[in-house]
């Protein structure tokens, strides 16, 4: 267990850290000092008895149950979300482009546009087009009360499954006057998803400060409930391989959706730089962005790491990854169509 010393001292009062913003040089997401878990050992799962892989956990909630299903049949195809925040018609029109397409939308967490649809409507909306959504779920805006009611009326909504992240720091996105809450951590809340019903994936960092702590980081947050994980930019398939390795050499062996940087244009580039710890294979933007055209470039650069990427033993799914241009009209649904248009070329979606 973290002592409480440790705990106070980092921004998001983490008790199973670090989180996934630790800068490539180690320093704090929000702060000018090292990570406070850099030196630290892992911290070991010390709640209830592990609750993953009981067969009758997710059976409250049958799209659950249908998304684990699926990933036990073949790799499924996640697409980040991209439509405009606190807009129902953008929201609307992005679920059609990608509705038959993929397997689930995740519906998540935007630097850019912080103030979001509560969780559990944001999901209805989309479903209600004939999308899954893999719902995002941070500890930044809410205390443990607001958490457990939320995932509650997540089960209710019937979402596919649960993304649980710490969140990012209130420090960086476009609401820097917001208090940060950080009740609890993605840890912990993967533990409550779990008790919900809830299939529950969380990320990991392979190339994030402590790198050689990271499978470990992961194998606790699986014994806490999780049974997914969702595989941060890293650089490739080598590092990917590797990190599945070594989270297998700790006893674990989840399901790994590997994110996969989606650009087709110079703007879709910039949102993904703004990633804390980006790490894209070599030479990928400049193939696209020198192309003569580079959403062509990008749709065949994307369509290849995927299938370069499922090749990989381990590797369930992966998650078309980033966001449009800001700013452009009709980016989202543009963005959404280069998704989709992935996600067809993979052939995976029936």
């Amino acid at each position: 267990m973290v002592g409480p010393a440790v705990q106070e001292a980092c921004p998001k009062r983490m008790e199973y850290g670090p989180c996934g913003g630790v800068e490539l040089d180690g320093r704090c997401e929000v702060a000018v000092h090292p990570c406070v878990f850099l030196d630290e050992p892992t911290v070991r799962w010390h709640g209830a008895p592990d609750a993953s892989g009981g067969a009758d956990l997710d059976d409250r909630i049958p799209s659950a149950r249908r998304m684990r299903d699926l990933l036990a049949t073949r790799p499924v195809v996640v697409a980040d979300f991209p439509a405009r925040a606190l807009d129902r018609g953008s929201l609307e029109r992005c679920a059609d482009v990608l509705a038959g397409r993929v397997d689930a939308v995740l519906a998540g967490d935007s630097g850019t546009s912080r103030v979001q649809f509560p969780p559990a409507y944001r999901a209805r909306l989309i479903q209600d087009r004939g999308v899954a959504v893999w719902a995002g779920f941070n500890n930044r805006d809410r205390n443990r009360v607001a958490l457990e009611g939320e995932l509650a009326a997540l089960a209710d909504a019937g979402v596919a499954a649960v993304h649980c992240v710490t969140g990012d720091h209130t420090l960086t996105g476009d609401r820097p006057d917001a208090m940060p809450v950080f009740d609890l951590d993605s840890t912990r809340t993967a533990a409550l998803a779990r008790a919900a019903g809830h299939l529950v994936s969380v990320g990991e960092s392979p190339t994030t400060p402590p790198v050689d702590r990271r499978a470990a980081r992961l194998a606790e947050k699986l014994r806490a409930g999780a049974d997914v994980c969702f595989i941060d930019h890293c650089g490739g398939v080598e590092p990917v391989r590797r990190f599945i390795g070594d989270v297998r050499g700790e006893g674990a062996d989840p399901a790994f959706v590997v994110c996969v940087p989606m650009v087709v244009d110079a703007g879709s580039a910039a949102l993904l730089r703004s990633f804390t710890s980006l790490v894209l294979p070599d030479g990928f933007l400049d193939r696209i962005l020198h192309a003569r055209d580079p959403r062509a470039a990008g749709l065949d650069a994307v369509t290849e790491l995927c299938e370069a990427l499922l090749a990989v033993d381990g590797v369930s799914g992966v998650d078309l990854s980033g966001g449009p241009s800001q700013g452009e009209p009709g980016a989202e649904e543009s963005f959404a169509e280069a998704m989709g248009s992935v996600a067809d070329r993979l052939g995976l979606v029936a």
